[in-house]
């Protein structure tokens, strides 16, 4: 449970053409569909090593990331930007998909461990574990050995179709995240 007000939040993902319908990049489509709801655009910013956006979320300045970064450097930019701003990590949300959650679920939760994640395990090198989570899933292939090729590939129309279903659901509950209102939140997106 966050005591204060998000302030910052990053979807991760790998940047190019090439990688963005990708499963890994779920974070990326959040915080594009966050930035288009609430009328932002991003900007690259390269002492941020990613691309920044500002929104107004419900009355509250919000800032949106995408790290330029591949998503296991994806900490630097994330220390860039909360230490220019000075933002605490439990001011952070980051959003990003989870091989560990059934396609089409998303779940809130506040710090703990990376689960393997390449994106968080650098993000908890950088910035620590604190920050909430928005986590995505995306389902898993069963086999450990193929799931480097399964994040880094295009879901199928219905799994896209699952995923985009949970952003929209995610981006209905986002003021009450950023408000520290998460047992309401929690309540709406666990709830599927």
């Amino acid at each position: 449970m966050p005591d204060q007000a998000i302030t910052l939040i990053i979807g991760l993902g790998n940047p190019g053409e090439k990688y963005s319908k990708t499963r890994h990049n779920a974070g990326f489509w959040f915080i594009d569909g966050l930035a288009n709801e609430y009328g932002a655009s991003f900007k690259t910013e390269t002492k941020f090593s990613g691309e920044v956006a500002k929104a107004t979320i419900h009355g509250n300045q919000v800032w949106l990331l995408k790290p330029s970064t591949f998503m296991n450097r994806s900490g630097l930019s994330a220390h860039q930007i909360s230490s220019f701003y000075k933002i605490n990590v439990k001011q952070v949300l980051v959003a990003y998909d989870e091989l560990d959650l059934p396609v089409g679920t998303v779940r809130l939760k506040y710090s703990g461990g990376h689960g393997g994640h390449n994106g968080l395990r650098d993000l908890h090198a950088q910035i620590g574990k604190d920050y909430a989570r928005l986590r995505f899933g995306i389902g898993h292939p069963g086999d450990s050995k193929k799931v480097a090729d399964y994040v880094l590939s295009r879901p199928s129309q219905n799994d896209e179709i699952a995923i985009q279903n949970a952003i929209d659901r995610a981006l209905k509950v986002i003021d009450l995240i950023i408000q520290g209102d998460d047992q309401k939140a929690m309540n709406v997106l666990h709830t599927d």
